[in-house]
């Protein structure tokens, strides 16, 4: 499996795209990405190819989401 680099212009836009990805997990798999997250680290769910994606994207949408926060708590104070 070949990978794609996307580089975006704002962390925002990196937010959006990973939050519609991750939607589209959510959909396939009728789970949300907070329970599905919480039973692959439990290690309830195999490390197919697929898991492993969306627990990276996952990831990746945490840590954006606690940066955004952080800018506009620095932003409000």
């Amino acid at each position: 499996m070949r990978k794609q680099i996307i580089q975006y212009t704002s962390s925002l836009d990196a937010l959006i795209a990973i939050a519609k990805r991750l939607s589209i997990y959510e959909n396939q798999h009728k789970m949300d990405s907070e329970d599905f997250f919480n039973k692959y680290n439990q290690g309830k769910l195999s490390d197919d190819a697929i898991f492993i994606e969306w627990a990276n994207d996952y990831r990746h949408y945490i840590a954006l989401h606690q940066e955004l926060q952080e800018r506009l708590n620095n932003v409000a104070a």
